[in-house]
């Protein structure tokens, strides 16, 4: 496959989500971060405007729907405008975290899909691919009649974790997580053991019912997509501590850490905890057992790879 861009150039550009892991991405891309102006006037309306021109150009627009949600989406949607409305030759959305993701299905009477709402505002801002990281759900890329890029952050939590040596139990913290948790036991080549629970209404409250599995004398490892407010995580500590687990990580692609979540992991007897850099960790949410992997490189090179037409899949199966 050639490296002959399909657009006269490409040009990556952020709002204010994540300004950091853009810059990382542009490094690694030995290139200069493009120069826009993302802002809120005072009665709250925001004010986008690409300060270089991008006709024809292949545009990126990295942005993770992270905290605060709804104004980071609405960046979002403005920039894809904008770009739009500026004849960008193609524009994708680079959203390494997902917001909305577990609102994937009708799980309750009269209830919205908000996944798939989202997958229509970006198509309809004028979104023409979308590349991300872990979605909570694997059918959210099914909402979208555009393409879709999903890459897994699981390859570089595994590197880490193998380097602490043997004796590990990999955990997953709920049965939905048990596909993830096998594919990760896979790469550490180490047992798989499953958190049974319940959840309990929907103020976030789960009871953890018993573990499925060998965990007694082994050094546990939880993981998940995303870690919000560590009561799912917690829950499943105490259970494998009971059950004779001699030590419990945990790791997960999106450290969202809402609420509460940093203090009562400070308070916890949780081990460690491995992040990516998926969404911006403020400094007062980095606490001494969390340990930051970046998946700059990773969105990197997938950015490359689709500006030069090659393949996307082949950076995690060898072809």
């Amino acid at each position: 496959m050639t490296d002959v861009p399909l657009y006269q150039g490409l040009k990556v550009f952020t709002g204010n989500a994540h300004p950091a892991l853009a810059t990382a991405i542009c490094d690694y891309l030995q290139m200069p971060l493009g120069e826009c102006e993302v802002f809120e006037f005072s009665n709250e309306n925001i004010f986008v405007r690409f300060c270089e021109n991008i006709r024809a150009r292949d545009v990126f627009i990295l942005q993770p729907i992270a905290h605060p949600v709804n104004t980071h989406l609405m960046e979002l949607f403005i920039m894809i405008d904008a770009a739009r409305r500026a004849s960008a030759g193609r524009i994708t959305a680079v959203v390494p975290y997902y917001a909305y993701g577990r609102s994937d299905k009708k799980d309750q009477p009269r209830v919205p899909i908000t996944a798939r709402l989202i997958a229509n505002f970006l198509e309809t801002a004028g979104a023409d691919r979308i590349l991300t990281m872990d979605l909570h759900a694997g059918q959210i890329q099914g909402f979208f009649n555009i393409p879709v890029d999903e890459l897994t952050a699981l390859s570089i939590l595994a590197r880490y974790f193998q380097q602490r040596g043997d004796g590990l139990v990999v955990v997953a913290p709920d049965l939905g997580a048990a596909k993830r948790a096998r594919n990760f036991a896979q790469m550490l080549n180490a047992p798989l053991a499953v958190s049974e629970k319940r959840r309990l209404g929907n103020d976030e409250r789960t009871e953890v019912m018993h573990i499925i599995g060998e965990v007694q004398g082994l050094r546990a490892v939880v993981v998940d997509d995303e870690i919000d407010t560590a009561g799912t995580l917690l829950e499943t500590m105490e259970a494998l501590l009971q059950a004779g687990a001699r030590e419990v990580a945990a790791c997960c692609t999106h450290a969202v850490l809402s609420g509460q979540a940093p203090e009562r992991l400070e308070q916890s007897a949780l081990k460690e905890l491995v992040v990516t850099d998926t969404i911006a960790l403020p400094v007062e949410k980095r606490l001494p057992n969390i340990t930051v992997l970046s998946v700059a490189p990773l969105l990197g090179e997938a950015i490359r790879r689709i500006h030069t037409g090659q393949s996307v899949g082949a950076l995690f199966n060898g072809r």
